[in-house]
């Protein structure tokens, strides 16, 4: 019974294993003009990229962490691989491919993934409208300066993809675009962009071995700042892809297991002389959504199929129209950005603080045409807007005792570097009598800039001659108070 029970779930239902194998199909047939186009963006031949999209999805389809996620070249990695290609050449390339992947395994181990918890919502949703807005724009090349037909092939793509699913979901409809609009083309002799004009397809498969570059501590000086490069990108729109499809599927992934998954996918990769990458959003968006897909053995195939299409029917490959892949990628942009995220009766309702991080977000992403460096500053700016609302929290009230008693100071709040700021001032040091209590019981201690004004506060009593009890602290306050104050230097 065990044995029945952990078997995968495509094999147990043909159904599943049908939507598995076409996902598998579609994506493979995408990846090609993107892996072509990564590799001209990062200097290396078309089958640099082509190479280590197979590798990348056939190895993480047994080490990643989440399932039916693509993997594969990135335009992110191409970008932060390219100088190092142009300036010191393949085998260097290579080497910070297979480094980075060390570097991938190694933040995995000491939690990198934990830190995911720390990406606010309006900054996913930044993430998902940006990469939306890339992937569209990606398109764009491929609409202008091209022959009038083009434009009408797209549109009839692009209806085959809406309107079939309506009908029929036994084949997948991006499939079905492509094979219409590929044996139309032929068919009619009409002279429009093909994927073989994007570059020239592999006709052998890639080679097991070590990079070609002297092993010396200069070469690592050289390659180290790119390999940290590629682990830091790689794994952010890794484990960024992977919570979108976690929602996407209401299911949970292991997200340790994701970043040192990708972390072996680099290192084989790079083995195999491929430019390495990370997950691709766009393609498990068309693998997850537009196809269905749900399990490993799509990611799988993506790879096979690829290596399959490239390498043994480049032929055949090469005849299909740009128009159609273009067609499946702006219904994946389309379908990809949150349109209730900007809507007038949702921006009406939300916070303004949450607006701008979520522009920010997009707009970083944009101008870098980076979605690590785009993440980056919506999570600096979340953390601004969060300081600056929770500054507000803390306030302080007093109780002077008619009988002449102490003057007692109640704070309520958070107390840390932006609500502590304004404490001292908020304090009658000439005027209070010569007791005065300071009531903690409303508040939490988060930080040494606390402590520090606490001192403060003290010292100026003390200077004329007065006494100050804190009471009330709770336990992790008083911990953090006891173990701090009167060691910071907190004389203002």
């Amino acid at each position: 019974m065990s044995v029945l029970l952990s078997r995968p779930a495509w094999l147990a239902s043909p159904r599943i294993l049908r939507t598995e194998v076409l996902a598998g199909l579609v994506v493979a047939l995408a990846l090609i003009p993107e892996a072509i186009s990564f590799s001209i963006l990062a200097g290396v031949d078309p089958k640099i990229g082509l190479f280590a999209s197979f590798t990348m999805a056939v190895t993480i389809a047994f080490t990643g962490g989440r399932p039916a996620m693509i993997s594969a070249a990135t335009g992110a990695v191409a970008l932060v691989v390219g100088p190092l290609a142009r300036e010191h050449g393949l085998g260097f390339l290579v080497a910070a491919v297979v480094l980075g992947g060390v570097f991938q395994i190694v933040l995995a181990l000491v939690g990198v993934a934990k830190l995911m918890r720390f990406i606010p919502r309006s900054v996913m949703v930044g993430f998902v409208n940006a990469l939306a807005i890339l992937i569209f724009s990606a398109q764009l090349p491929h609409l202008t300066g091209v022959p009038w037909l083009v434009y009408p092939l797209v549109a009839a793509a692009l209806a085959i993809i809406w309107f079939l699913p309506k009908l029929t979901t036994a084949v997948p409809a991006p499939l079905v675009a492509i094979v219409v609009l590929t044996a139309f083309t032929l068919i009619a002799h009409v002279a429009v962009p093909t994927v073989g004009d994007e570059g020239r397809l592999p006709d052998s498969l890639p080679v097991l071995g070590l990079p070609d570059v002297p092993f010396t501590v200069n070469t690592l000086k050289i390659i180290a700042p790119y390999a940290l490069g590629i682990a830091l990108v790689g794994l952010m729109e890794s484990l960024m892809t992977a919570k979108l499809v976690d929602d996407l599927t209401d299911t949970r992934s292991d997200k340790t297991r994701e970043s040192w998954g990708q972390g072996v996918a680099n290192i084989v990769t790079g083995l195999f002389g491929g430019m390495g990458g990370c997950a691709m959003i766009d393609q498990t968006m068309i693998n997850v959504k537009t196809s269905g897909a749900r399990t490993r053995l799509s990611t799988f195939l993506a790879g096979v199929f690829l290596l399959i299409l490239v390498v043994a029917l480049g032929d055949v490959v090469a005849l299909i129209p740009m128009a159609a892949l273009v067609a499946v990628m702006i219904i994946v942009s389309v379908g990809t950005f949150d349109w209730h995220s900007i809507a007038p009766a949702t921006l009406k309702r939300m916070p303004a603080g949450e607006i701008i991080v979520m522009l920010v977000t997009v707009a970083g992403t944009l101008a870098t045409h980076n979605l690590a460096v785009g993440v980056v500053l919506g999570v600096l700016a979340a953390m601004v807007v969060f300081a600056r609302r929770v500054a507000h929290f803390a306030t302080v009230t007093s109780e002077p005792d008619p009988d002449g008693g102490p003057r007692v100071y109640r704070v309520h709040g958070e107390l840390f570097f932006a609500s502590s700021n304004d404490l001292v001032h908020q304090f009658d040091y000439a005027g209070d009598p010569d007791q005065v209590v300071i009531d903690l019981s409303a508040a939490h201690i988060w930080d040494a800039s606390s402590v520090a004004a606490l001192d403060a506060i003290t010292t100026k009593y003390a200077a004329r001659g007065k006494q100050t009890e804190i009471i009330g602290l709770n336990e992790a306050s008083t911990k953090f108070h006891e173990n701090l104050s009167g060691k910071l230097g907190a004389g203002h």
